[in-house]
């Protein structure tokens, strides 16, 4: 298998880490997750305004396709709400493929698992892509998935990822 991204996109509390860890653990060799959530430090992402998004998604985009480049199949659960944010990402990398976590702002503000809508709601998250800032939906993605447990759409990326088997011919 060669390196490549996956990005997967949707809004907070969508199902992308989710979805992540279980085609993490469908694949064959190792892959690492670039969670959003965990790298937000790591990168030393300062705020949720336009810029400081801006700068995180540009790091994080370049550090997949650094990983990708290495051969490695790099998952990144982010929600880069905005298209240029998954564009720059794509021109980046080796190979890509784009998920969107299509979930309804219902389900995800039900689930709300951080308390990241409550937070919003009292105004104390303005800049929450969906609510306080717009989510820009992919307009085309290679998969997209029902929520972070559609099998179907693990089944679908693991297709662009695994090359086929060559087919069986008969011993003559």
């Amino acid at each position: 298998m060669t390196g490549a991204v996956v990005w997967i996109t949707g809004l907070p509390a969508s199902g992308k880490s989710t979805l992540a860890a279980r085609l993490r653990d469908r694949l064959p060799s190792p892959a690492v997750v670039l969670d959003g959530d965990d790298l937000r430090p790591i990168l030393e992402a300062t705020g949720y305004d336009a810029a400081a998004r801006d700068a995180f998604y540009r790091r994080l985009a370049r550090l997949a396709a650094f990983l990708a480049r290495q051969g490695l199949v790099v998952l990144v659960p982010a929600t880069a709400h905005r298209a240029e944010h998954r564009a720059l990402a794509r021109e980046l990398a080796p190979r890509f493929v784009e998920v969107w976590v299509r979930t309804p702002l219902e389900t995800a503000r039900a689930r709300d698992p951080k308390g990241l809508y409550a937070r919003a709601d009292r105004g104390e998250a303005p800049a929450l892509p969906g609510v306080g800032v717009a989510y820009e939906p992919p307009e085309v993605a290679e998969v997209t998935a029902t929520g972070g447990l559609d099998d179907a759409a693990i089944g679908q990326v693991l297709e662009f990822l695994l090359p086929a088997a060559p087919p069986f011919s008969a011993p003559p």
